[in-house]
Parts: structure tokens; sequence; C-alpha cells
């Protein structure tokens, strides 16, 4: 019989008692009866942080199969519930059929002492664990279960390499001795600002409370002042409603700010990391103890399947690290979302509650849809959605243009034209996508000049040929694609000028033939990309001319809208940037100076571009870099743009400098483009990594943009539109299918398959 890691780890040491660390160590213990486990926790049995603990039906199911005792003992104590109440503005809107499960953590923490006690586990209660080094010496393995502020991660920071974000808003964890019918999310807009409660019931007689707010509302009020019973009595009365006058409890709780952890490696040697030791999920998502839980899950299933402890601990990490980043960027949006409330708040209460419950971008409007169709199709109604009508597919209006639905095919630069002239592949590629169902499809960035190019490959609208090549391309499209519009992205490269096609080494200098680059000021993009000359006020004069007679182009062309690059550290993406516009004249220093220029081309393109059709503008909202544009700059930048007559904002992110380290994930750029909606007032186009139509129903119904661009989803399907609306029984006027294609507007039958995958650990009962 083949050796395990579960075999090899005879003697295992548990630093820290809470769930996590309990859990694993039954289930170690279950694995193998004859392993030596110890927990070492510092306090005694009955203290702990927090009340009441939530549990998904996921995480629920693991237990069941890998320790039916444990699972059993839970559900004799459980709270179940399915609704939640959104309350603001003395308004409560409910929603069904989410399944929340939840009891007390005292309770928790018995059922996993006595689970423990009945298997062999030692515990050793108010007994601090010994150094990790010490019992990693004479331990096979120790597990670091030792919390947020985990030792353990401290002693060896330098391999773990840790990451601790704090955060803007303070929480006290309190208790009401009543249960709550539902999740309940209740906003107070107080004379400090606005404070929000959430609220669960984990016993018939019990629930969790906790209140929220920014740090400086909490200043405002004086809660930095008060002790914890004080702050306890306040917390009562300004939520006095929701508790029906009842009082609220503490345990010892005090104000504090939530940091996420986030963990470049989980494991040294024999030692790893467990819980909130190795990650945090912010407690709006309620999953800290289920992801402590399914990592002991996942941790006793590597070790009963790997051939020794460091590849079962290897195992450990590769399984766990992707989940854990999934659910980590939910609890950033989730945080986030809340962080920013006081955007929401004017929001209709419907479409507020619907923004809410969305939040995290878990829940989605078709995945709410099929929980509660009665709450959702109420939020329809109030957004104006016609009955059987996505939110997708009503219409949107940017000065003289009316869009027929929300979806717009995002600038892709596609390498292909020659001196600059776009061609076949340029009718086929946009005409494709123009019958495809979307409102509104954009070319790629096209060039003002021909040392504005990115590529040799790229096109532009500086002679008279290209325009007439567009005028073809845009005739096309008006008369194929009836109804959908074709706009014109204009651009210029500045030092990010003179490089390969991209499938030849993107960003990369050409081999020969190199044209000589401007920028705001000489600093190349890579450490191998040709220095840039600081363009002169005479230079500025020319480019600024020369955007303004492709603007005239385009109008000549047939264009319908126009869109001005200043993003991903083009020309003028580059004098908006404080990493790459150093300049001490006119052009640079302040925010303002920097704005000038971008906002002379804006104001010339504008007197040329006819007066009826729409112009927005591309941003860069976020470098991803120290010392660049953030989020705030990105609201004054956009604001600036907007007083000046832009009519919707592009809102994009990075691509500034090479050093750059984006925040990849499902719908990343968008919090920044919800930011500026609200605070400026103004439309948005949200992008990034916006793949599905759910994603944008859910988008534009709770109001975080106006229109989505999406790129890689209509490479893959150039009819990714009318394929939406297949799917959602989706037949108006929004998406209709060219006459030659009606007889595909079905959606093809598949293949069933009926695999369901297999519970991740078993031990039987």
């Amino acid at each position: 019989m083949p050796t395990s890691a579960a075999s090899a780890a005879a003697r295992v040491a548990v630093i820290g008692g809470g769930p996590g660390g309990l859990y694993a160590a039954a289930l170690l213990k279950r694995l193998d009866p004859s392993r030596e486990v110890t927990v070492w926790e510092r306090n005694a049995p009955d203290e702990t942080f927090g009340f009441g603990v939530v549990l998904s039906d996921e995480t629920l199911g693991g237990i069941e199969h890998a320790d039916p005792v444990v699972h059993e003992a839970l559900q004799r104590h459980f709270v179940r519930w399915d609704d939640i109440d959104v309350v603001h503005r003395g308004e409560c809107h409910t929603s069904g059929g989410h399944g929340f499960a939840a009891l007390g953590r005292h309770r928790l923490l018995r059922i996993l002492h006595d689970r423990c006690r009945d298997l062999g586990v030692r515990i050793e209660f108010r007994t601090p664990a010994p150094p990790p080094d010490r019992l990693a010496a004479d331990h096979d393995l120790v597990v670091a279960a030792d919390g947020v502020h985990s030792a353990t991660r401290e002693t060896y920071a330098d391999v773990f390499r840790p990451t601790i974000t704090g955060h803007r808003c303070r929480y006290i964890w309190l208790a009401a001795d009543f249960a709550f019918d539902a999740f309940r999310f209740e906003i107070a807009e107080t004379e400090h600002g606005v404070m929000q409660l959430h609220g669960y019931p984990f016993a018939p007689d019990a629930s969790t409370v906790i209140v929220e707010m920014r740090e400086e509302v909490w200043r405002a009020a004086g809660f930095d002042e008060t002790d914890p019973r004080e702050s306890t009595d306040r917390c009562a009365k300004i939520f006095a409603q929701a508790l029906r006058g009842r009082p609220l409890r503490s345990n010892n709780s005090a104000w504090t700010t939530f940091r996420t952890v986030v963990n470049d490696r989980w494991s040294h040697g024999n030692v790893v990391l467990l819980g909130d030791a190795a990650h945090t999920a912010h407690f709006s998502i309620g999953s800290g103890t289920k992801l402590a839980v399914e990592d002991a899950l996942a941790l006793a299933a590597c070790l009963s399947e790997q051939p020794d402890v460091p590849a079962a601990l290897s195992a450990y990490e590769t399984e766990r690290k992707p989940v854990v980043a999934s659910t980590q960027r939910a609890a950033k949006a989730s945080l986030e979302w809340f962080e920013n409330l006081r955007l929401y708040r004017d929001q209709p209460p419907r479409q507020f509650a619907f923004n809410l419950l969305t939040r995290s971008r878990r829940v989605t409007h078709d995945n709410l849809r099929l929980r509660d169709a009665r709450f959702t199709e109420s939020v329809e109604r109030e957004f104006g959605c016609p009955p059987g009508t996505p939110p997708m597919f009503t219409p949107f209006r940017l000065r003289g243009l009316t869009l027929r639905n929300r979806v717009v095919v995002s600038a892709m630069d596609m390498y292909s034209a020659t001196d600059g002239v776009p061609g076949d592949f340029h009718l086929v590629h946009l005409g494709a996508r123009a019958l495809g169902g979307a409102a509104l499809v954009m070319t790629e960035m096209v060039c003002v000049s021909e040392r504005g190019r990115i590529t040799p490959g790229c096109a532009g609208l500086y002679t008279g040929r290209q325009t007439e090549a567009w005028r073809r391309i845009t005739d096309f499209v008006h008369r194929q694609a009836p109804g959908t519009a074709i706009g014109v992205q204009l651009g210029h490269s500045g030092r990010k000028g003179s490089t390969r096609l991209m499938w030849e080494g993107m960003d990369d200098p050409l081999p020969t033939g190199n044209w000589p680059l401007v920028a705001p000021s000489p600093l190349p993009y890579k450490p191998v990309s040709q220095i840039p000359r600081e363009v002169t006020r005479a230079q500025l004069t020319d480019i600024r001319e020369q955007f303004a007679a492709s603007a005239w182009r385009a109008a000549r062309a047939g264009f319908d809208l126009l869109e001005l690059h200043c993003a991903h550290g083009y020309l003028l993406s580059g004098f908006l940037s404080p990493l790459t516009n150093h300049r001490t004249d006119a052009y640079g220093g302040s925010p303002e100076k920097r704005l000038r220029f971008p906002l002379e081309v804006f104001d010339a393109v504008r007197t040329v571009w006819p007066a009826d059709r729409p112009m927005t503008v591309r941003i860069s909202a976020t470098d991803w870099a120290e010392g660049g544009t953030t989020a705030e700059d990105a609201v004054e930048i956009a604001r600036a743009f907007a007083d000046h007559g832009a009519d919707a904002i592009d809102v994009s992110t990075g691509q500034v400098v090479f050093d750059e380290r984006p925040d990849f994930g499902r719908s990343y750029q968008t919090p920044f483009a919800d930011r500026i909606r609200h605070e400026v007032g103004v439309p948005v186009i949200a992008v990034g990594a916006i793949s599905s139509w759910d994603d944008v129903n859910s988008l534009i119904l709770a109001g975080r943009a106006d229109l989505c661009a999406l790129a890689r989803p209509h490479l893959y399907d150039p009819h990714w539109t009318l394929h939406a609306a297949a799917e959602q029984s989706y037949t108006g006027p929004a998406a209709p299918w060219p006459p030659p294609y009606r007889a595909g507007s079905r959606r093809p039958r598949t293949g069933r398959t009926d695999d369901t995958p297999k519970p991740r650990l078993s031990l039987g009962g």
C-alpha cells in the first residue's frame, strides 16, 4: 500500500482553536486515529469574538461527506432563512430565495470541541503555542490557524510575504436578544453621515448586529471618544426601528477596521497557514468561517492523496489559492460598495436594493431572477424595462444618437491596415460585428498622423484615401445593419509608437524603420523602448490641429460617434498621469495643468465635430502603480471632460506604465466607472472583463454603468448580442436579426451531460 502524507504526518500541531483549526484537527485525527494531534488555544473555551456564523450549503455538503457526525450536530442547531430585507429611507424591500444557515459561534466551537475530544485530539486551552520553529522541529506538520493577527505568519514573513491592507470603515460586532426575520441591511442617514446595519439571526432568540460607517463619519459622530457600553447604547438608538426598540449587547466589542490579508505563499517547510492567517474576506459576504472550514477540508484531502507532506502542502495551496482569490475579489467589491454607500443613497428604492444585493458580483441579475422573479421584475419596471425586456435591451440616448441597446463592441486594435488605410479585413471585421446586434461598434484607435501610429499596421484618418476607405465601411454598416451605430476612436501613440505588430512582440520597438516619437516627457515606455522627445509648444499646436482635421474627416466618413482616446499611456493619456508627465511648463505639474492639453484637443475636436453627434472620452481611471493616477484623480479628470461637453466617459484602466500591477478579475474595472457615474453625474461606458450578458444586465440595472463595452467576447462570437437575446428568449426591436440570419435565431440543441462532481473528501459515517 503506497505511503501517503496522511501516514507521514504522525505528529500534528495546530496553532489556534478557532473553527478552522479545530475542524482541521478533527479531520486529521479522523483520517488516522493513531496520529497525535494537539491544538493550542490561548483563550478559554468560551471566549470568542463575534456572535453568529453563516455557512453555505456548499460548505455544509463538504462537511457532511467528510464528517457526518459534525454535520448532524450542526443541523440540529442551525437557524435557516431565505429572505434579505433592504431598508432605506423608510422603505423595506425584500428579496427571497437566498438560503442562509447560521448558528452561534459559541455553539459551533462547542460542537467542534466535543468532536475533537471524542476523536482524541488534545486541546490546550489558555495556553499560548510554543514558537512555530520549535513546533516545526518537534512535529511532522504545523497548522497555523492563529487568525488575522497570526504570529506564525509574522515569524516567517520573509517567506509568506503577506500584504495587509486596511480599509476606510469602522465597525463593531454586537448582538440583539431576538431573531430577525431575514438578513437585514438598514441604512441610517445621520447628521454625521451614512451608517449601516448588517443583521442576521443565529439562534431562535438571538441575532448578530454589525454597525459600520466610514472613518470620518465615525469620528464626526464622536464614536472615537465613547467606551464600548456607550457605543452599544448609541447604536441601539440609531437603529431603534430595526431593533424594535430593544437594546444591543456586546462581548467586549470594540470598534475596528477590517484588514484584508493576502499571502504570496501559504507554506514553509512543514508549516502551513489556514483560515484568516492565510487570507481574510470582508464580513459583508460572510465567508471567513466558511473559507477556514473549506481550507481544513482541502488540507485533509490533500494529505490523504499526496505521497508526502511537502507535496500535500503544495497541492493544498494550488487548490485553494484560486478559490480564495475569487472570494476575496467578491469581498473587496462588497467592502468597497459599503465604503462608497453615500454614492447610491439617492437611487430609486428598488434599484438601491438590487444594487446592494448584486454588489459583490456573486449574485447577478439572472441569479436573482431565478431566486425571486417577483422582486427582480419590480426593479425592472421601476428602471423602465418594457415587459419581457432584459435591461441590456433598453435604449439609451447620447445627444442626437439613440442606441437601441446597451452593448458596445469595444475598440480593438487590429494592426491590419496598409499605409493607414483600412481594407477588406476591416470591412469584414466591423461589418460582422455590426450585423451581430450591438448598438454601437467602435473602430480601433485611428491615428491622427503617420508619426502618431502605434505600429505600421495601424489605421489612420489623415489622408483623403483613408477617409474614403472608412466611408465604405460606415456605408456598409448603415445599409446592411440599420439601427447600428458606428463610432471612431481618435488617438496619437505618443511614446508607445513605432512598435511591432502585437503578435510579433507587443510594445517592442521595430527592428528597422523606426520613426521619431514625442511625448509629454522624454521617458521610454519599456527599458528597450525608444526614448521620445519632449513635445514642444509648436508641436502641440500641430498635433491639436491634426486631431481636429481627423475629426473633420471622421464626420465626412459618416461616423455616428467620436471618442477621444485619453487612456492606456498614449499621447493624451501621457499628459494626464504624473508618472509620465514631468513637465514644468503650463502643461505639467498640477492636475489642472496636466489636463490642459487633452482639454485643448477635446475643444478643438468638439468644434469641428457635428453638434448633434455625441463625443466620448476614454480614460485610464488608475495607473495601477504607486504615485500614478488614482480613482479620486479619475473623478476630477472625468468631471473636467464632462464640463467641456463630453457626452459620456469610457472608463478603462492602466497600460500607462510598463511596471503596473493590475488587480485583474471579473468586471474589475467597473467600480471606477460606477464611481464616476455617481460622483460626476455623467453617463459612463464600463469595460474590462465583462464577459456575459448576465454581467451586462446586472451592471445596467444596478445603475453602475449606462453602456457596457466588450472586446474579447466579440472576437469569440461576432453575434454575441444576438445570441444573448436568443438565450434570454428576447425577440424585441433592440436586437433584430438580419433577414438572411433569421433561420439561426433559435439556439441549437446540444447534447446532455449528467456528470456531477464527486465530493472533495468522503470518509463515510
